[in-house]
């Protein structure tokens, strides 16, 4: 018998009533997630490797650091510049790694994955994700524990691309809590920050995306009274739309229409929506880094609702 290669590792299907999602040994990631019948993910399939951080978790970063250098505890430390392109180092460390299921449930996957030091990361995290399903979508749950001896950075994101079927995302109409966004320079490095109203980053009503070319990290989210921010995007007849939710954990968020894609299909066919735990270059700016001492664990949350 000849063996099958899956690209993303082992595969774990959780189902609840008209809701599925398929969660990957590789990286810990989000493949697919079906509701009602209709993929609500620019994913990827069984037989094909992630591409462009689709569903991807980003730790102990989101987004970019300058040079792959930063200072803690007094110590200077240089990450692989796995954007090497932009001289960056980029989302993370545990996007290739395998993950295990430690709990699984019909319903439900927690994965889980110890982060060891290694070169520019001297430090050590027990990282879970939980997946599950319910009445109300899609909920993920990320927690980290410091379990090394000494305080140590952390930061977290997410990476999936909202779809709701069309051809492109130009289409769709898109609200985002966004108050202000982060000015950035040509390597995608935060220079300061401008607040949104009146200019093409303004989505704080929902409006069309259209020709929008979006690489956009915004913070000063508007919250609802239970403490969530929400992204939405709704078909141009609005017959179909999906939100994406993040909670308090999460103070900013990336917007990503697409169009620096490696392969030209697969630009603007989904919206990156990116929660994230702290800004872009926060291992260099401090700017929403939170530090663990030994022992300290840190959980947030976001999810996907279809509506």
């Amino acid at each position: 018998m000849t063996a099958i290669e899956i690209p993303s590792g082992s595969q774990f299907e959780l189902r609840s009533g008209d809701q599925r999602a398929i969660v990957v040994e590789v990286g810990g990631a989000l493949r697919s997630y079906v509701a009602a019948g209709h993929e609500l993910l620019d994913g990827y399939g069984a037989q094909e490797r992630c591409t462009s951080a689709r569903g991807q978790s980003l730790i102990p970063w989101p987004n970019r650091l300058r040079d792959g250098r930063y200072s803690f505890a007094g110590r200077q430390h240089q990450l692989p510049l796995t954007e090497p392109a932009k001289h960056n180092a980029i989302h993370g460390l545990v996007r290739w790694a395998n993950w295990s299921a430690a709990s699984s449930a019909q319903d439900r996957v927690t994965m889980t994955h110890l982060l060891h030091p290694q070169s520019g990361w001297p430090f050590t995290l027990a990282l879970e994700i939980e997946y599950s399903l319910s009445r109300d979508g899609l909920t993920v749950r990320t927690r980290a524990t410091n379990v090394g001896s000494g305080p140590c950075p952390y930061g977290a994101g997410a990476h999936p691309y909202l779809t709701l079927g069309t051809e492109t995302i130009d289409s769709l109409l898109l609200q985002a809590p966004g108050q202000r966004h982060l000015t950035c320079d040509e390597r995608g490095i935060p220079t300061g920050s401008a607040a949104v109203a009146g200019t093409k980053f303004d989505f704080l009503r929902a409006r069309e995306i259209g020709d929008a070319r979006l690489d956009t990290a915004y913070g000063d989210l508007l919250r609802d009274p239970d403490g969530r921010a929400r992204v939405r995007v709704i078909t141009p007849d609005r017959t179909r739309r999906a939100t994406l939710w993040l909670d308090a954990g999460y103070p900013y968020l990336m917007l990503f229409t697409g169009d620096s894609l490696p392969k030209p299909r697969r630009r603007r066919r989904g919206l990156g929506i990116e929660p994230m735990t702290c800004a872009p270059n926060a291992l260099q700016s401090g700017d929403g880094l939170l530090t663990l001492e030994p022992g300290e664990r840190v959980e947030t949350a976001w999810g996907i609702a279809p509506e």
